[in-house]
């Protein structure tokens, strides 16, 4: 099944596995507010959907995604300031904060396919999925301090635990261009691939966690983030609902059989 939530957000949904990719290619991507809530609306979708049992997010043309549009942005700068009260930078909480959630809360794995430049709030968006492939070609940028803005769309809580508080400071406080193959050696890339295999190899990665036990992908998205704010105690505690969780699922029983019979199981996703 194909649809499109609007011109700036595409959606497809086949097999279990559903594709959103960013399609502003003329201005890289970057987020208006049609684009952020599409995109919001789009994932929340694909969140609610027991057909969907993975999402990969990638965009087309040169660019991931550059974030904020700025073009859009000063408009609504200068919006504010002729009434009194207004806030730019609601989209934060109306949108950035809803699309990093609806990403990182979802009871699916998510892959960013990122084929480009991934900047401030797509660099927040690519950060929050569960895995990334990256093209060779591709590169990230923190950017929010070279506009004289702080982190959003979950930044200065991914990017630190991912390559710890130092190597985060230095890319936020002096932000540039990583290129991708530092990017991987850094720990923000899981898979980097040429840029002629991206979607390819994005789709394979994909294709896999769609067709793999749902139930015990969404136990480890809930155990590994809840593990990121509470104690050892708690997590344990926490693991052991959640295994009980995993535990009655068919899929477990599917892989315990196969396993047995030294044949690879056919999950079905509950």
């Amino acid at each position: 099944m194909a649809d499109t939530v609007a011109d700036t957000v595409l959606v497809d949904v086949s097999d279990g596995l559903a594709t959103i990719t960013l399609n502003r290619p003329d201005a890289m991507n970057a987020m208006n507010t049609a684009a952020k809530v599409a995109l919001r609306d789009a994932l929340r979708a694909v969140a609610d959907d027991t057909a969907v049992r993975a999402v990969l997010l990638t965009a087309t043309g040169r660019a991931f995604c550059v974030g904020q549009d700025l073009k859009e942005h000063v408009s609504k700068l200068t919006e504010a300031r002729e009434h009194e009260g207004g806030n730019a930078l609601s989209t934060v909480k109306e949108h950035y904060n809803p699309i990093v959630r609806a990403i990182t809360e979802m009871a699916k794995p998510v892959v960013a396919g990122v084929n480009g430049v991934a900047a401030g709030a797509g660099f927040g968006f690519a950060l929050a999925a569960d895995y990334r492939v990256a093209a060779d070609t591709a590169s990230f940028n923190t950017s929010f301090a070279g506009v004289a803005l702080t982190a959003d769309s979950g930044v200065s809580w991914t990017l630190p635990r991912l390559i710890g508080a130092s190597r985060a400071a230095d890319l936020l406080l002096f932000p540039r261009s990583v290129p991708a193959r530092e990017a991987y050696e850094l720990g923000l890339v899981n898979k980097l691939v040429p840029a002629a295999d991206l979607a390819a190899q994005a789709l394979a990665v994909a294709r896999a966690l769609a067709d793999g036990p749902t139930v015990a992908y969404a136990a480890l998205k809930a155990s590994v983030a809840y593990g990121a704010g509470h104690t050892l105690a708690e997590t344990l505690e926490k693991e052991d609902e959640l295994q009980t969780r995993a535990g009655a699922s068919e899929d477990h029983t599917i892989a315990v059989e196969a396993f047995l019979a030294k044949q690879p199981p056919t999950y079905l996703g509950r």
